[in-house]
């Protein structure tokens, strides 16, 4: 018989309880983590992901109606995002993607920059975007 197989029959033997060893002392009556757990606490995280979620549904609408290399590029990295500050600093590619010229990106812009302006409000840190148009095939801030 293995010394291992001898040592839990041993114990077993002896009315010893054979269960792994506790590393955290679990007697003290307190959490390791106070607090975690609470229902607040987990109806927070649901309200973040399903935010974060309909966010990043917003973002792959948008790179959806976009055609071409680099915007199959723009949305391989849409649907790696894990995190809604992923989706914050991909913005800028995503909006200039998305160009000024037709009815259907100024729509899709401006539902973006809601859905952003709701998840990431500004605190006065940030200036708002100029608005931008096209004078003679150029974009300039209106």
């Amino acid at each position: 018989m293995p010394a291992m197989q001898i040592d839990l029959f041993n114990a077993a033997a002896a009315g010893m309880p054979a269960q792994p060893r506790q590393f955290v002392d679990t007697g003290a009556g307190e959490s390791m983590l106070p607090g975690a757990g609470l229902p607040q606490d987990r109806h927070a995280r649901i309200a973040a992901r399903r935010s974060f979620v309909a966010l990043k549904q917003r973002f792959m609408a948008a790179a959806d109606a976009l055609e071409g290399l680099r915007h199959a590029w723009l949305r391989h990295q849409l649907r790696q995002v894990q995190e809604p500050g992923d989706l914050w600093l991909l913005r800028g590619a995503v909006f200039a993607a998305l160009g000024l010229d037709d009815p259907s990106s100024q729509r899709l812009r401006l539902e973006l920059q809601a859905v952003l302006d709701q998840m990431f409000p500004d605190q006065g840190e940030l200036q708002p975007l100029p608005r931008l148009g096209m004078r003679g095939g150029q974009t300039v801030a209106l």
